[in-house]
């Protein structure tokens, strides 16, 4: 799987996955086991597959089912960091929220995730 491919099957295919056993199968195809997120610039990062699918699960529960995440256009990768925007919300409605995700990739895995949400207009 090409850098690309890994940084939009993370928001779409883990952080979209509703299914637990599915999202965790395919966190250990496109992230590291030491994975770190960085959710925040004042939060701990965030490490390893379990810790970010409890992480997934919270956001999860406090978002309708009807609420899943676009590109706003496609990965791009420079020298191994990735970079993709997207929404999150219903399909075909005005989005709630939106951002960037930026990821380190090293040897075929993302190995570093950094989130950066917009602030709302």
């Amino acid at each position: 799987m090409d850098d690309k491919q890994l940084l939009e099957d993370s928001l779409l295919k883990v952080w979209s996955e509703r299914n637990d056993e599915q999202r965790l199968a395919v966190m250990q195809q496109i992230y590291a086991p030491d994975i770190v997120f960085y959710e925040t610039d004042k939060g701990d990062a965030i490490r390893g597959h379990q810790a970010i699918d409890a992480l997934i699960k919270t956001l999860q529960s406090q978002w309708p089912p009807e609420f899943v995440f676009a590109l706003t256009k496609p990965a791009v990768i420079n020298h191994g960091l990735s970079h993709v925007s997207w929404t999150l919300g219903p399909d075909q409605a005005p989005p709630v929220a939106s951002g960037m995700d930026i990821a380190i990739v090293e040897n075929g895995l993302i190995k570093e995730l950094y989130l950066y949400l917009d602030t709302p207009s």
